[in-house]
């Protein structure tokens, strides 16, 4: 069931769920891949307008995965926190620690409001 959308709607008062999923190198260790998970995590503790922080590796039987297989979400509150979260300074550390390990081979990200 899709829930509908109204191309009108004042996107900016809602939510905004933030979709971000990686493949990881063959050769990522697990505790590499737990690193990169909990310094995410600490996002949502950094950075003002995250509501919540959910992770999880995929475990769909369609095999649509393109090797990917890490997931991770967080909402934020509005817009506006979104976007004060993509060039925060904690986001950019996030991202520096994620060049410094070499793990990742791709990553998409998607995001839509609720």
């Amino acid at each position: 069931m899709c829930a509908t959308f109204n191309a009108n709607a004042d996107t900016e008062s809602q939510t905004v769920r933030h979709i971000v999923v990686f493949k990881y190198t063959g050769d990522a260790s697990a505790a590499d891949i737990d690193k990169v998970t909990r310094a995410f995590a600490e996002l949502e503790h950094k950075i003002p307008g995250i509501e919540s922080f959910e992770h999880g590796v995929n475990n769909s039987p369609e095999a649509l995965n393109k090797g990917f297989t890490h997931i991770y979400q967080l909402t934020f509150t509005d817009e506006a926190a979104r976007d004060n979260y993509l060039p925060h300074p904690e986001h950019k550390k996030f991202g520096e620690l994620l060049a410094e390990l070499g793990i990742l081979d791709d990553v998409f990200v998607v995001d839509y409001a609720k």
